[in-house]
């Protein structure tokens, strides 16, 4: 199918509306698509993992220098650089490896280095362990103080020490 603006390329995008009861088809390809202003998934899809990843590194100087990016792992010999450009680890140990440039990683991406999953609960019992809540407290009270934001810092301490 040929799109149906331009007529000269394959058509990948198919729009449909629908107004009281009224259907409008239309069939874009990506070029014309793109001029109307329309996004799709495909444009999204052609941003490899790789580009990301590496992108994330760029500027900071900070992971690199946290995880030594020529040095490897040292059970198989992965190094920063091969993460990047794969996505994908070398073996369980490469997490120990590049722990501090994970951890980075996973703060930028899902705003914590903690997956917090369902919880079941026995009746009466709490939601949150004391112990994990003191190592989150303590990262939050690590970053306050980085930050210089003292007034917080005091806060959290004091929460730290109502815990412990």
């Amino acid at each position: 199918m040929q799109c149906d603006q331009c007529g000269e390329r394959p058509a990948a995008i198919h729009l449909t509306q629908i107004v009281n009861n009224a259907v409008t088809q239309a069939h874009l390809c990506e070029t014309c698509a793109a001029e109307k202003g329309i996004q799709t998934s495909a444009s999204v899809a052609k941003f490899p993992l790789s580009d990301f990843l590496a992108s994330l590194g760029k500027g900071t100087g900070k992971a690199e220098t946290a995880a030594g990016a020529g040095e490897p792992c040292s059970f198989c010999g992965a190094t920063l650089a091969d993460f990047r450009e794969s996505g994908r680890l070398g073996c369980p140990q490469c997490y120990a490896s590049f722990e501090g440039h994970l951890r980075d990683l996973l703060r930028r991406l899902h705003g914590s280095t903690q997956h917090v999953g369902e919880v079941y609960l026995p009746p009466g019992g709490s939601a949150e362990d004391p112990a994990r809540r003191v190592v989150e407290l303590r990262d939050q009270l690590r970053r306050a103080v980085e930050a210089e934001n003292f007034e917080l810092a005091a806060e959290l301490r004091d929460r730290i020490r109502v815990l412990e």
